[in-house]
Order: structure tokens, then sequence, then C-alpha cells
């Protein structure tokens, strides 16, 4: 129920309104880069006012928060195949397939722009990473409970993780399966 006790639908018009306005901070973002652009030209692209974005999100921060968590959680789900390695493989896929879309390097770039907004910029990042970090945990966790030994998150970061994105934001190469297959190896190496 809301406040005046309507029940609320899901997928109905709060879900809309929150795809539109995530698909405008999107595209914007890819076509002027991170902080070109106005609380209200997003709340323009997405066809709604600008004091509901306010009402929502609060500020241009915790808007920009919200689309990075969702991106990634829709679009670069924890695979569980049965094994570490598998799980590994599929997951460096995933994110490999996202950050080489349409719009993932909008998304990359928006993570590393929050970085350099302040302490809202910082606590939204740092709220990505700690959100990443607990499902990447998630994962390893299983490994272990099947009698695997799993690195730590924080080697799955810097180890499968970082290069696929230096190498998207450096155009340092393609990110081929046989590239991605290499990074896991050397993970679990």
């Amino acid at each position: 129920m809301d406040e005046q006790g309507r029940a609320r639908r899901p997928g109905g018009r709060s879900a809309r309104v929150r795809a539109a306005v995530h698909q405008a901070v999107t595209d914007l973002v890819s076509e002027r880069g991170y902080g070109n652009f106005t609380v209200g030209e997003i709340a323009a692209r997405a066809g709604v006012a600008d004091t509901s974005l306010y009402r929502r999100w609060g500020n241009l921060q915790a808007l920009l928060s919200d689309v990075l968590l969702t991106r990634l959680n829709a679009q670069a789900p924890m695979p569980d195949t049965g094994s570490l390695a598998g799980d590994l493989r599929t997951y460096a896929a995933i994110v490999a397939r996202e950050v080489t879309g349409p719009d993932g390097l909008a998304v990359v770039r928006l993570t590393i722009a929050l970085s350099g907004e302040g302490q809202q910029g910082l606590q939204a990042r740092d709220e990505l990473l700690a959100d990443r970090t607990r499902q990447l945990q998630a994962m390893l966790d299983r490994a272990r409970d099947r009698g695997e030994d799993p690195p730590d998150a924080l080697e799955v970061l810097d180890h499968l993780l970082a290069p696929i994105y230096m190498r998207v934001l450096f155009g340092a190469g393609p990110l081929t399966p046989d590239y991605l297959d290499g990074l896991v190896d050397r993970l679990l190496a």
C-alpha cells in the first residue's frame, strides 16, 4: 500500500517511470558523458517532472547509483553452474557482453565518475562495490560449500573484473572467450 492506502501494482506506472528515467540517464551519459546533463534534462527525456526524480531519489548521485546497481544486478547476475570455474567463466562472459553492449561503456564511465563527486558520489560508489562484493561472496561461499577452494572476492575483482573493465576503457583489445578463460585460469591457479 502507498501513503494514500492504494495497493501498489508491480510493473505499473512506477515501474515504467523508473525504467524511463534509467534509460534517460544511460542515454545522456552515452551522448554527453557524465556531468554534462541536469536532473531537469533527465526528467524531460523520461517524460516526468523533475520534482518526481527528487522525491524518489533525493539527488543526482542517488539516482545514478540506483541506475548502476539495477543495471549490474539485472544484466550481470551471479551464475550457479555447479562449479567455481564454470561460475567464473559464465560470469566473465556475462560481464564482457554487458560492458561491450550498447550502454556498457556509459555504465562503466558513470561508475568511475561517481567516485569524483564528493562524499555522496563516494558513498554511491562504495554501496555499488559493497553490493557487488556481497554477490560475488555468495558465489564463492557456494563453491566453498561444495568443497572447492575459492579465492576471496577482492581477488575476483582484481584478477577478473579489473582487466575486463580496463580493456574496455582503454580499447586495449577484444574480450574474446580465450582471453576471458585465461583470466579465470590465472585466478584459480
